[in-house]
């Protein structure tokens, strides 16, 4: 079958590899339809991901169809139409004892841990599906990403008319603001890319942009928030800096999500974080709920994934339209590859 595989860091490789088989107890077999990309795979093409060895067939944000059933499966059956929870987890250890998946001691991440979906046909257990009767396939593919944001939010616990400061609008970062908007907060966005900010005003509705190339953050989160800051900051952007920075933008009582992550240690300030009683929180993949919940909201227009596909490839061409991908002169928000 059809296969792209990042041999290392700058080389992504189209090859022929064996078909995957017959579905075992409880796994389906896949035929994919869509592959959305994201910071993950553009990081693993750079050389700068976490948790990551070559060689490695990514691919986790996957519109799939299901072609072949395994005994046992009851939750698809042939011809549905799927989202793929790419969080392959142990289910017996403490952490998936206790209902979080998402933090399995031995968690594999298709497309990160082990080869994901940039191949024709793969096999997954089926429980980590979710079917769709109306979405399409490029909506498929995007509940992944929009279920890291919705998680963050979750973590966050944000309430109705707070500030809350989304740091980064990469695709991660708007889909932390997208689920802001939804749980009715004021949301301030922040980066350095006017096109990226003018996006999160047009099209998802947030309040607030900074630009902080053009102004000081606090000078403009002061000016926002009538000198009170927001009391929830969320960190998309896995850069050092700028998380190290987010201990110094929060209200008194506040909390920080770090959804983004990098190789190597935040430090802060400790009688500054202990007078603020703040509260530090991570945020790793999502949850079977998230997934559950976008389909839902999606499914009934509450989601609106259109404008976010912004640059389109047929399998054949990934090769050679990927590293251009990684520039940020090419403005690509979220790029889709067709099977």
């Amino acid at each position: 079958m059809k296969t792209l595989r990042l041999e290392q860091p700058g080389t992504l490789v189209a090859l022929e590899t064996p078909l995957p088989g017959a579905p075992g107890p409880g796994e389906a077999l896949l035929r994919v339809h869509r592959i959305g990309v994201c910071g993950t795979d553009l990081h693993a093409f750079a050389g700068r991901q976490p948790f990551f060895t070559y060689p490695r067939i990514l691919g986790h944000e996957l519109g799939v169809e299901v072609v072949a059933t395994g005994a046992g499966v009851s939750n698809v059956v042939v011809g549905d139409r799927c989202a793929v929870e790419p969080y392959l987890n142990c289910g017996k250890c403490v952490a998936c004892r206790r209902g979080k998946p998402n933090c399995c001691v031995d968690l594999r991440v298709l497309g990160v841990h082990c080869d994901g979906g940039m191949r024709e046909q793969l096999l997954v257990p089926a429980h980590k599906l979710h079917p769709s009767a109306t979405l399409s396939f490029d909506q498929l593919a995007l509940v992944e990403p929009l279920a890291i944001g919705c998680h963050a939010v979750e973590r966050a616990r944000l309430e109705r008319d707070e500030y809350a400061l989304v740091i980064g609008a990469g695709p991660i970062g708007l889909a932390v603001m997208q689920f802001a908007v939804e749980a009715g907060a004021r949301v301030i966005a922040l980066d350095v890319n006017a096109a990226r900010l003018e996006f999160c005003q047009s099209q998802l509705g947030v309040a607030h942009v900074i630009n902080a190339a053009n102004e000081p953050v606090l000078d403009a989160l002061q000016r926002i928030t009538e000198g009170e800051l927001p009391t929830a900051v969320l960190d998309a952007t896995g850069n050092p800096q700028s998380m190290a920075a987010t201990f110094n933008y929060q209200a008194a009582g506040g909390r920080v999500v770090f959804v983004g992550l990098f190789q190597g240690d935040v430090t802060f300030n400790d009688p500054n974080f202990h007078k603020r009683e703040m509260t530090l929180l991570a945020s790793r993949n999502a949850e079977p709920a998230d997934f559950s919940r976008i389909v839902g909201l999606m499914e009934s227009g509450r989601i609106d994934t259109t404008p976010w596909i912004t640059h389109r490839a047929e399998f054949s061409n990934v090769a050679e339209e990927f590293p251009h991908w990684t520039l940020p002169a090419t403005g690509v928000i979220k790029a889709m590859i067709h099977f």
